[in-house]
């Protein structure tokens, strides 16, 4: 006869046991499938249909898309994305690695250094664009104090030039995050089997061939890990640069999140904005599901 006819009480308290985490659970599940997924294919819908300054239900087929691809603005968006995206992940992902080798030969106050490099990520990309804004002002900024330092030849106006303000935004957004990218190298050289490293170095191996042969190689998933996490927070970039540029000096400094958002809500142009929207979602998922199906490959392996 089953145990459970024989204890009732115990039937009943591990019922209760399996249930009540799933009642936990399901506020919280319904709200993401409420407010994520259910707003994902609204936004979707939004992109085949003629909505103005509000949503409407009369669809239009790829009239937003044929559109938003003939938009100059969004010609000089996806450019600067291309531009940022490269410079941001590559610059995070060397300094990352040279700061992370540097920790990890077990300097003095590797503590303290550590603590330093990854502050910035506590900040918000808000502050941290105000912050370099007055930094790279030139009236009160990096150019006024090397004036007032009597280094009156000294210019620095990148942030005001349309050729070069791109670049002040890569110079924020590597200075936030390179300390993340940092600890998260740091944290895949401490897993390396240090005898392994002994060994090559006692069959003569130099340091270089050392961490390009062993070291390196060893670090993929941290790579794949960090450019996962850069080339997202890189699509979706919008408090930095509304904060450090407001996409000036004109539209110089125009990204596909700040595009979305001026279309949507300024311009009352919601089926373009919707547009965008879902290629910027499209490529983010271009990104995420090749390192998802690559990570769960490996554990299956």
């Amino acid at each position: 006869m089953p145990s459970s006819l024989h204890n009732p009480g115990k039937s009943i308290r591990g019922g209760v046991q399996d249930f009540l985490p799933r009642l936990v659970l399901s506020p919280t599940i319904a709200l993401t499938l409420v407010f994520t997924y259910g707003f994902i294919l609204f936004t979707t819908y939004l992109s085949f249909s003629n909505s103005g300054m509000l949503p409407s239900y009369d669809l239009v087929g790829w009239a937003n898309y044929t559109r938003l691809f003939k938009l100059r603005a969004w010609s000089i968006a996806t450019t600067n994305l291309l531009i940022f995206g490269v410079l941001y992940i590559g610059i995070c992902a060397v300094l990352g690695l040279l700061l992370a080798i540097l920790l990890d030969q077990r300097i003095r106050a590797e503590g303290f250094i550590r603590t330093v490099y990854l502050y910035p990520m506590a900040l918000s990309f808000i502050v941290t664009g105000v912050a370099w804004k007055w930094i790279l002002d030139p009236g009160i900024g990096l150019e006024a104090v090397m004036h007032d330092w009597g280094f009156t030849s000294f210019q620095f106006r990148w942030i005001k030039d349309r050729d070069m303000a791109i670049y002040t935004i890569v110079i924020a957004a590597v200075w936030q995050t390179s300390g993340f990218v940092m600890a998260t190298f740091l944290a895949g050289l401490r897993g390396i089997d240090r005898e392994m490293l002994h060994a090559a170095e006692v069959d003569g191996a130099s340091t270089f061939a050392l961490y390009r042969r062993i070291v390196i190689p060893q670090l993929r998933p941290a790579f794949l890990s960090a450019f996962v996490v850069l080339a997202h927070m890189a699509i979706k970039s919008y408090d930095l640069v509304i904060a450090l540029t407001n996409g000036g000096p004109g539209i110089s400094t125009e990204m596909p999140a700040t595009f979305m958002y001026s279309y949507t809500f300024t311009r009352n142009q919601m089926g373009v904005g919707a547009a965008s929207a879902e290629i910027m979602l499209l490529t983010i998922v271009a990104i995420i599901v090749p390192y998802l199906w690559s990570e769960l490959r490996g554990n299956k392996q």
